[in-house]
């Protein structure tokens, strides 16, 4: 099977067609342009849609009496309550979309197989299980707290739109196992993030419990991302040293 970077029919370049690519560059340097208005207009226009437009959604009413106290209480400690709540949505949402993702690496695998240095169908498969094993923990602190696990925040929004790209490209039928495993890595290192900070304010609320689960969660990421790390890694050097060979 021929690798993403062997030599092919690329001919995005302008350095494939000179005699074009010299009209396009003198037509891009003549003083005509090709619309009227600058970069200016543009960003004027992003600045209005920005101002006028209104917030990404907004935190839900609590779903229970129960949620209801606990905002009640939590305000003692925190003047604003529901910015905890919106992190753990937030998380919940990455984890959610990081079991789909690992769902879709496996499918890489066994339509692809590995390589030397590459993931076994068993690590990925444990990775797989953590993931939806830090759902789980996130949705139980949730309900804690008496919040709806299911209810879209406005984090977990803009999580589910950041992940997207990254989605995009592991279910594209044409991307290899490698590349998908570089989308893998993005996806490790922002998660590796969300959980420090959320195991910080964990702390400083007063919910230790939490914080501890969280820090086991974190260990597990933190592997993650070493071993995502080194086989993204592996793959590179031995592409570029002519040495790969596929791995059962």
């Amino acid at each position: 099977m021929k690798e993403p970077t062997d030599m092919g029919m690329n001919r995005t370049g302008i350095g494939t067609s000179p005699f074009d690519s010299k009209e396009l560059i003198d037509g891009a340097a003549s003083s005509v342009p090709s619309s009227e208005g600058d970069a200016s207009g543009i960003a004027s226009l992003r600045i209005s849609y920005t101002t006028e437009s209104g917030n990404v959604g907004t935190m839900p009413p609590p779903s229970s009496v129960k949620g209801a106290v606990k905002s009640v209480l939590e305000g003692i400690t925190a003047r604003n309550p529901a910015v905890f709540l919106d992190k753990l949505a937030e998380r919940l949402q990455f984890e959610r979309t990081g079991t789909r993702m690992y769902e879709s690496v496996l499918a890489k695998f066994d339509a692809l197989g590995s390589f030397d240095g590459g993931p076994s169908r068993d690590t990925l498969l444990e990775f797989h299980g953590e993931e939806l094993k830090h759902f789980h923990v996130l949705r139980s602190a949730l309900e804690s707290m008496g919040a709806d696990p299911t209810a879209l925040t406005p984090s977990a929004d803009i999580a589910a739109v950041e992940a997207s790209g990254l989605l995009q490209v592991l279910n594209d039928p044409r991307t290899t196992l490698p590349q998908a495993l570089h989308a893998i890595l993005v996806a490790e290192l922002a998660d590796s993030e969300g959980w420090d900070m959320l195991i910080e304010l964990a702390t400083n609320l007063g919910h230790e419990a939490m914080a501890d689960d969280f820090r086991d969660a974190m260990r597990a990421e933190e592997k993650h991302l070493a071993h995502v790390r080194q086989w993204v890694a592996n793959h590179a050097i031995q592409d570029a040293e002519g040495k790969l060979e596929q791995a059962a």
